[in-house]
């Protein structure tokens, strides 16, 4: 059985999933993360159901580059799967600009294009290119399909794309292209089974994990989403601030002589619910902290995800589904409350027990909008567009 691998490749972690390349539904083989790429890496794969298939670690002073990294997969691939089981490999890259509208095969001409797009997504595009590279390296006739974060977001309309900016940038490719597409797609394509008369109507989708952004689907198309240029705009993150007036940039480059370096360390690393809180990034942490900086801190983010989603529903003209997703919004009961407490002037009721149950539904039956919970899969997203790429 030919197998469809699926890589997702951050700056310090690998997670790859293998999926039967048959037609239907994409079967799950097994799936897993190689983490610590930098400094003591950590190797495990799992089954569909979640058991261990394989763990692996190395010493504390290990370090690995993206190309031994797939090294170490493709070994375990050749001993669990078979010597010459694979078929293809699709890829998640952050950011396609406006040139790549859709999935496509890789070859040199697109990865020239694709590493032209690295300052506008600096935490990710890089090692999204480089695990290409390896690969390419290693089994150059292996077909590679890359799969964008912004496709999905060409959809919005003109006015939505734009910036208040003279023409000549906006021609140049300074715009609005959101990102978390693949989330949003996936979601999208799952609400049409599980409520069709919501999916075809105004929905919001809060992707809310440790980056973060909400989008406004109307019939399953994206019409407006809260990230723009790059993925630091709209709600606030785990480490980064998103929106901020620009005045601020303006000042801290200016009158606290802050180098570019600095800034982008600042915005990407220092800031969100780590800069708010001082203690950490993490959801989980955050809501058990009895710190007061915890509390301000969460209070921002449900604040501003409120502003958006009222925001959001303004532009779809009503609202008649939200939809949580990803780590934040598929776990936390808490989050979720929040959130929907502030919806009240929409209508929005939750059912308390089934939200702390995570139900797929949790609005209360008298609720003048459905919200829901789905659990995301850009990895299975992955694996269709690049069965459908290759024919």
């Amino acid at each position: 059985m030919a197998t469809l691998l699926v890589i997702n490749a951050g700056s310090s972690s690998l997670k790859f999933s293998g999926y039967e390349s048959d037609e239907g539904e994409p079967r799950l083989q097994f799936r897993g993360l190689l983490e610590g790429i930098g400094d003591a890496p950590h190797f495990v794969a799992r089954d569909p159901a979640g058991a261990v298939l394989t763990e692996r670690r190395w010493p504390t002073s290990t370090r690995l580059s993206h190309d031994a990294a797939f090294d170490v997969l493709r070994e375990w691939l050749d001993a669990h799967v078979g010597v010459g089981a694979l078929a293809a490999v699709g890829h998640r890259v952050v950011h396609g600009g406006s040139r790549f509208a859709a999935p496509v095969r890789v070859d040199q001409d697109v990865l020239r294009e694709l590493e032209e797009l690295v300052s506008l997504a600096p935490l990710h595009q890089p090692h999204n290119l480089a695990i290409i590279r390896a690969v390419a390296a290693r089994e150059p006739d292996l077909p590679q399909v890359a799969c964008f974060d912004t496709a999905f977001h060409r959809t919005m309309p003109e006015v939505a794309q734009r910036f208040a900016l003279p023409r000549a940038l906006h021609d140049a490719g300074i715009r609005r292209y959101g990102f978390h597409g693949l989330s949003y797609e996936y979601i999208a394509r799952r609400l049409r089974d599980l409520d069709p008369a919501a999916a075809a109507g105004r929905v919001v989708v809060a992707h809310l994990g440790a980056g973060a952004s909400l989008a406004a689907l109307r019939a399953g198309k994206s019409v407006d989403t809260t990230m723009s240029f790059t993925a630091l705009d709209g709600v606030p993150m785990g480490t980064r601030s998103g929106a901020l007036d620009p005045g601020v940039l303006l000042y801290l480059l200016q009158q606290r002589r802050m180098s570019p370096e600095r800034l982008t360390q600042l915005l990407y690393h220092e800031s969100g619910l780590l800069g708010v809180s001082g203690i950490s990034s993490d959801m989980r942490e955050l809501e058990v902290s009895t710190d007061a900086r915890a509390r301000e801190a969460i209070e921002l983010f449900v604040y501003r995800i409120a502003r958006e989603v009222g925001a959001l529903a303004a532009i779809l003209g009503g609202l008649d589904a939200l939809v949580f997703t990803a780590g934040i919004g598929e776990n936390s009961p808490g989050i979720r409350r929040r959130v929907c407490n502030e919806m009240c002037w929409l209508g929005v009721t939750i059912d308390a027990d089934h939200n702390a149950a995570h139900r797929a539904v949790i609005s209360a039956p008298a609720s003048a909008i459905k919200v829901m919970v789905i659990p995301t899969d850009e990895e299975r997203m992955i694996a269709l567009h690049t069965r459908a790429v290759l024919g």
